[in-house]
């Protein structure tokens, strides 16, 4: 028998290359969307696997909307990817941030709790709960210290799984990932930006890219690439909660010269720095310690940030965002 995954927000970057990657394996692949009579589901389209995900209409909002859908489906595993995802745009709606990521990640644990299902729950964690990480790479022991609505938001709901786990008994886990780019990330996020830019000044559409502080530095890896530790945690006999990164760190500003570098163009002379681009609190440093995903889960980050940049501009070349 096919196994059978529910994935709330198979229309974002990591459902939908999760949605992908579960289909290769045989799964039955389910997704929600608020309305999946008028989403588009863009993301599934460019995957070209739209016609093999079934929908469902559902938000993390509604309780009785999340019951439906898993009494429905009955699913082996739920991937909990939705919510606000904008570290940025949660200083400007951090009631919403909040809400949707912790009202809506009880939301899921209570329904698997109230209906008695058996499935396994995967719940997206963030970096951002860590803040600056100013001593050493963090890892599944480092203190959480967020720095945004969004972090803060993150922090609560990664404890709240915690807490179903322990209290419950369920199987529920959380990843916790660093920053993961692909060509399905929305043109809102500043490395989708910076690869626009630099295509845009290079083909001489635009003379200058305003970015904001260049100085902070990353974790980025590949998103490809993470939902298949998202996947890994769910087959362990005992949940738990990983550490997912490359361990490596990168300063904004070197993204911004590979980007430049792919055009030949050097990037001191069109980005220039703006204060409408500047968040009101940031994290300065974050870069993550995989070494338990690499031992518990046998994954590591093969795709690091120069081949990350050199794949965004190739895309975007080939199918320019929206």
């Amino acid at each position: 028998m096919a196994r059978t995954a529910l994935i709330f927000g198979v229309s974002g970057q990591d459902g939908a290359y999760l949605a992908q990657f579960l289909l290769d394996r045989g799964y039955v692949v389910h997704g929600t969307s608020r309305d999946c009579e008028i989403a588009s589901f863009r993301n599934l389209k460019l995957l070209g696997i739209r016609d093999r995900v079934n929908v469902h209409s559902a938000t993390l909002h509604d309780f009785r909307s999340i019951v439906q859908v898993i009494r429905s489906v009955e699913p082996d595993e739920i991937y909990n990817l939705s919510a606000q995802s904008a570290v940025g745009l949660s200083f400007e709606q951090p009631v919403e941030t909040i809400d949707s990521i912790l009202n809506g990640t009880l939301n899921i644990l209570e329904a698997i709790r109230f209906l008695g299902v058996k499935a396994r729950f995967y719940h997206a964690s963030s970096s951002e709960s860590f803040g600056n990480i100013l001593d050493e790479p963090a890892s599944e022991a480092t203190a959480f210290r967020p720095c945004s609505p969004y972090g803060v938001a993150k922090s609560a709901a990664h404890w709240m799984v915690a807490n179903y786990r322990q209290a419950y008994g369920l199987y529920a886990c959380s990843g916790i990932l660093f920053n993961h780019e692909s060509p399905l990330r929305p043109a809102r996020f500043v490395t989708r930006k910076i690869i626009r830019g630099a295509i845009a000044v290079a083909q001489n559409k635009a003379k200058t890219l305003e970015l904001g502080n260049l100085a902070v530095s990353r974790d980025w890896g590949w998103a490809p690439e993470y939902v298949d530790a998202m996947w890994r945690m769910l087959q362990l006999d005992e949940p738990d909660d990983f550490v997912i990164a490359t361990g490596h760190m990168h300063a904004l500003e070197d993204f911004v010269r590979m980007a430049f570098g792919c055009f030949g163009l050097d990037w001191r002379e069109h980005v220039v720095q703006g204060m409408t681009s500047l968040r009101p609190m940031d994290i300065h440093s974050s870069v993550g310690n995989p070494a338990k995903a690499q031992e518990r889960l046998g994954w590591k980050a093969e795709t690091l940030m120069p081949a990350i940049v050199e794949r965004l501009v190739e895309a975007e070349l080939v199918q320019p965002s929206p």
